[in-house]
């Protein structure tokens, strides 16, 4: 089950994170990932490195998804060096934090810029060698605060709310052409960010969430695997919760 060998798979946001622990989910059941990176080509080569270890192959690919132009000549890149492009998911994002009085329009944009409009770009881009190829898969990395709020997280939480519309949009536009679309919401994962918290800020999120640890990476991984393999077929515009019961 959940075999991916032959597929090209995008992850953008990759170097690191959430992304990482996707992209070597996907690796490890046999897709080529293409690692999307802005900054750290060190820490993107280290997921590639990762991904090899998985018994799977990988590259880099260096490109800010906030420009339009360049995430277009990345994600068409991608496609024709290896002739199709199966699979993306669009992780990368940012979080600038505020309460909305403190909050600076410049911050506000490029939060939109990345989380959003980013987003969307390469949903676009990827999209046109998935119709060529007659079928694909596109998941949207969105979160918990997307559907529940969190104080301070105003552009934050707007920006993945947003992507939950866009996922059913495109889920719609694109479901005859044998495209699905779907999102996954984690809640509390274990990442650098999360680690650099104050103990208190991590209890703080740990009494919110039943299961009472954070999620893994890996864990995040799995379920965007099970949606872009042959088994979620039928599955499209559906926003998979993993968040350890935190929002229901």
């Amino acid at each position: 089950m959940f075999d991916l060998t032959g597929k090209i798979a995008l992850v953008t946001g990759g170097s690191r994170g959430i992304g990482r622990g996707v992209a070597v989910a996907l690796a490890s059941r046999g897709a080529h990932v293409v690692v999307n990176y802005m900054r750290n080509e060190a820490a993107a080569a280290e997921t590639v490195g990762l991904i090899t270890a998985a018994g799977g192959k990988g590259e880099t690919a260096k490109f800010d998804v906030a420009n339009p132009a360049a995430t277009e000549q990345g994600v068409s890149a991608a496609a024709k060096q290896h002739g199709r492009l199966d699979i993306l998911v669009a992780c990368a994002g940012i979080s600038i934090d505020s309460l909305l009085l403190r909050l600076k329009d410049e911050d506000f944009d490029q939060t939109l810029a990345v989380n959003l409009r980013g987003a969307v770009a390469c949903a676009r881009a990827a999209i046109r060698p998935m119709l060529k190829t007659k079928g694909g898969r596109i998941v949207f990395v969105s979160s918990v605060v997307g559907e529940m709020g969190n104080s301070g997280q105003t552009a934050y939480a707007a920006s993945k709310a947003a992507l939950l519309g866009v996922t059913k949009s495109l889920a719609l536009e694109y479901a005859s052409r044998n495209i699905t679309v779907n999102a996954v919401t984690p809640g509390y994962v274990d990442t650098d960010m999360t680690r650099s918290l104050s103990d208190e800020a991590r209890s703080h999120l740990l009494s919110q969430v039943p299961l009472a640890r954070p999620a893994t990476t890996a864990e995040v991984g799995a379920a965007v695997v099970y949606l872009v393999s042959d088994e979620a077929s039928y599955v499209t515009g559906h926003a998979l919760r993993v968040n350890g019961g935190m929002y229901m």
